[in-house]
């Protein structure tokens, strides 16, 4: 059973273990755990549904609530304090496209707006109803298309599959292996998140430096929009104009309706191994980190941590005998304070995977990086989708933590590292608090890195002083980001949080050709309005 108020599933529980918790407590000061509302009380004060009976709608307040919102910490200070605000007057389940069809002239028939539901992992406020439907004027219809998670075709001489674009990460993933094919798409919500949500706000896998980002993924497909239904066929390439696929790429449910995907799959790896590499400071590692992306060593991924994020990761790792020892064999070897952590995968045939792996040492070596094996590679991997469970471990202390992602060429990725950790330690400072910000290059390209920070800070207990504190730290960070030249989103996509910085990435004559985009594809603005451009 998902969580209604937090992440993931409710049988799975993360402790912050006591060294742990003395760690924040020491940066932070002590948390105090809030009260939670619970779920009966967050729904009792619900409205009925505006929408007329329909045999495909779910007009029950228990599921218009859990429909309501993602995972942003706006989301969650809501559903904590029991503030749920504007619901869906009804959830609909289609389990094919000629229901998602019939469910759209019911929302043009009824003046209803439409919010398309995939995993609910948004992380940008993708889901907002109050901004989707003109502050609740219009009723909204959520269409969460859980049911359509089917594989419907694969071609095994194209290796390309077909899937229901409700299907989530770990379903897509087992009836791929069940045929001896992967698609490589591991973001860290995998196990909720879908296909759809995936193509519609431009995600990318941890994995991304061998299997591409989704855009390299996405070939084709079907999506129902207001206007009519669009057809999207699979080429290896085509130059005839304007590639269709870019334009349903990051369209947030703007267009429509995304029912089913054809994507680029894979061979099982033969191998795959995960090694943990040390470098005295950050000037050494982010250098060997760009070496190794341009490189092309065909590795499957790079993840390098700065100094902030390494401690971190050791300190609530627990096992402090083991990481005792390792800490004392770095310091030998010239990583002591200002270490930073570099994660190298190599994914394919059993011996490029491992030559992959060996020059990336080698090549590592001449920057003074300590290559210390498996262990903490392999640990990574364990809990690559648990790790995320710490943000229900945390509130429960009393802290929150939340994060923001960007992209910049290489020149810039510095320089936007200290400026997104100073500005939310001053969005705190505001408050009277501390942050403990660290950071991550969780995707490298020859050209630059994306870097994601994390911030976590002590929570007030009350909803208004929390989302003020919340808000201070979002607006000085992404201001910090523009103005060092990065996107507003790497892998988040836009929503509802990040659109106030869109324009300084588009400009007004971008930002002009996509809502001209949108109002061909959907004239009445029906279709999730206020993401990404306002109507």
């Amino acid at each position: 059973m998902r969580r209604w108020n937090g992440w993931g599933d409710e049988s799975i529980t993360v402790q912050l273990e006591g060294e742990a918790r003395a760690f924040l407590g020491a940066r932070l000061g002590r948390g105090t755990a809030p009260q939670d509302a619970t779920f009966e009380q967050a729904c009792a004060g619900l409205p009925p549904g505006r929408l007329p009976p329909h045999p495909l709608i779910d007009a029950t307040g228990p599921t218009r609530a859990r429909h309501a919102h993602g995972q942003s910490l706006p989301d969650w200070l809501r559903l904590r304090h029991g503030r749920l605000g504007k619901v869906p007057d009804g959830v609909a389940f289609p389990e094919s496209g000629a229901q998602v069809r019939e469910l759209l002239a019911f929302a043009a028939l009824h003046d209803a707006v439409v919010i398309p539901y995939g995993g609910g992992t948004s992380v940008a406020g993708h889901l907002d109803v109050g901004h989707s439907s003109n502050g609740g004027l219009r009723p909204s219809l959520s269409i969460d298309m859980g049911r359509m998670r089917a594989m419907i075709s694969l071609d095994r001489e194209a290796q390309l599959a077909c899937f229901g674009a409700g299907v989530s990460g770990a379903d897509l993933e087992a009836q791929l292996r069940a045929h001896g094919y992967t698609l490589g798409h591991y973001p860290q919500s995998f196990e909720y998140s879908t296909l759809g949500g995936w193509i519609a706000t431009r995600s990318s896998g941890q994995q991304s430096l061998r299997y591409g980002r989704i855009e390299q993924m996405f070939a084709g497909g079907r999506i129902e929009t207001p206007s009519g239904t669009l057809d999207i066929p699979t080429f290896p390439a085509s130059s005839s104009g304007i590639d269709l696929r870019e334009m349903v790429l990051g369209s947030e449910g703007r267009m429509g309706v995304l029912t089913h995907a054809v994507v680029r799959i894979n061979r099982l790896p033969e191998h795959e191994a995960f090694h943990a590499l040390f470098f005295p400071d950050w000037e050494h590692a982010v250098q060997a980190a760009r070496m190794l992306a341009q490189a092309r060593l065909g590795l499957s991924m790079l993840r390098l941590s700065n100094a902030g994020e390494t401690r971190t990761m050791l300190a609530l790792a627990g096992h402090g005998r083991r990481v005792g020892l390792l800490e004392r064999y770095l310091g030998w070897r010239g990583c002591g304070q200002s270490k930073c952590m570099l994660l190298v995968g190599a994914s394919g045939a059993r011996g490029q995977a491992r030559e992959a792996l060996r020059t990336a040492a080698a090549l590592a070596r001449r920057l003074h990086g300590v290559h210390v094996g498996r262990a903490l590679g392999e640990r990574w991997r364990r809990n690559r989708f648990r790790s995320v469970y710490l943000r229900n471990a945390a509130w429960e202390q009393g802290y929150a933590i939340d994060t923001v992602e960007t992209a910049l060429d290489w020149p810039h990725v510095t320089q936007a590292v200290t400026a997104i950790e100073q500005a939310a330690a001053a969005a705190l400072e505001a408050f009277g608090e501390r942050v403990h910000a660290y950071t991550h290059l969780s995707h490298l390209y020859p050209q630059g890195a994306s870097v994601y920070s994390t911030f976590v800070y002590r929570l007030a207990g009350d909803y208004q002083a929390d989302l003020a504190r919340w808000r201070q730290l979002k607006d000085r960070v992404s201001s910090a980001i523009v103005g060092c030249g990065g996107t507003i989103s790497h892998q988040h996509g836009v929503g509802v949080d990040h659109a106030p910085w869109l324009a300084a990435e588009k400009g007004e004559l971008g930002l002009g050709a996509m809502g001209a985009l949108f109002r061909h594809f959907d004239p009445e603005c029906r279709m999730n309005p206020g993401k990404l451009v306002t109507p």
